[in-house]
């Protein structure tokens, strides 16, 4: 790191420093949120996908019974994801809020009757699918910013505060040698000039 010895040189690596030094516990903060939201949303992601296990195993109880309404896949196509954006340390994550399907129009007297059911059921483990897409997509942008953030503190703590702190003491030593070279220089110069009036009021 090249640096100018310059008393201006010393007051930018300090405000430098000041300025490193009061943003980096807003980084080391923002890292810790990020962390434990991270966390919080893989629990969250492992208890959906638990849920929706149990959906699908229960499914398998009446799913034979789907050959006698097969047009029901029809109404399963999902449509518009509706998402919300939920701000976390900054960052803007995702979060589900529902899928829209197409509406279910069916003779009522034609249709099995466990087809309400099933199609509530089945549509639930379709939301629930993409519920969890949209959580793993949030996760991923979390995880993102957390790599970047965990970048930007370990460049301040590890690179720019003790550049600038070493940069500091380099200047500060350069400008006392300078500072004791010239109080030297002076009394060298001053005792001359002692000497040379002593010579003249002698002559």
């Amino acid at each position: 790191m090249k640096i100018k010895l310059t008393q201006a040189e010393l007051k930018h690596q300090r405000d430098a420093l000041r300025k490193y030094e009061r943003y980096l516990p807003t980084l080391q903060l923002k890292k810790q949120l990020l962390q434990l939201e991270i966390v919080h949303q893989a629990a969250a992601l492992r208890a959906r996908k638990a849920s929706l296990s149990g959906m699908e195993n229960a499914a398998k109880d009446w799913a034979g019974l789907l050959s006698e309404a097969p047009g029901i896949g029809q109404w399963l196509i999902p449509g518009e994801v509706v998402t919300m954006k939920k701000n976390i340390a900054g960052v803007d994550v995702p979060v589900f809020v529902r899928l829209e399907f197409p509406p279910a129009e069916y003779d009522l007297f034609r249709t099995p009757l466990w087809v309400d059911a099933a199609l509530e059921a089945l549509r639930a483990m379709v939301s629930a699918r993409e519920e969890i897409r949209v959580m793993e997509q949030g996760i991923s942008v979390l995880t993102r910013e957390l790599r970047v953030t965990t970048q930007r503190v370990n460049l301040f703590e590890k690179v720019k505060i003790p550049e600038a702190r070493e940069a500091i003491r380099l200047i500060k030593i350069s400008l006392g040698d300078q500072m004791t070279n010239a109080v030297g220089r002076s009394k060298i110069a001053k005792a001359k000039i002692d000497a040379a009036n002593r010579g003249g009021v002698a002559g």
